[in-house]
């Protein structure tokens, strides 16, 4: 596993979002299933991941797949929200110094997508 990764599987099973100031670069650019533009920087990328791990990170999810290099990872996962299985995949690339500079997730199916935007719209509505 590179090391870089070690730190952002620290971050998922111990869900203290204080980590993503360490593991984020401030020019991260975050991707969403649920949302049409890249979200810029930051800020946002961190509220993106906190309201994720709030909705996602439950007692089913677990990573079953990982795929990495020096810059980047790929992890997929599975989780269930209400009795409806979710598959999906984080894309991850690194800089040099092992922050995140770009964060892509994609989830299928239709159905669970659906239901992820309704949840984390709530979840960002609540933070703002």
């Amino acid at each position: 596993m590179n090391k870089h990764l070690e730190k952002w599987h620290q971050y998922v099973a111990s869900k203290q979002h204080s980590k993503l100031d360490e593991i984020l670069a401030d020019d991260v650019c975050f991707h969403s299933p649920v949302v049409h533009t890249p979200q810029q920087g930051k800020a946002i990328t961190a509220k993106y991941l906190i309201a994720a791990d709030h909705v996602l990170n439950n007692e089913h999810f677990r990573y079953v797949n990982e795929i990495s290099d020096k810059n980047l990872t790929v992890l997929e996962f599975e989780t269930m929200l209400d009795g409806l299985y979710l598959n999906g995949v984080d894309m991850i690339t690194w800089n040099d110094a092992g922050k995140i500079i770009d964060f892509k997730v994609m989830v299928r199916p239709l159905k669970a997508v659906n239901m992820i935007h309704a949840m984390m719209g709530k979840m960002l509505q609540a933070n703002t």
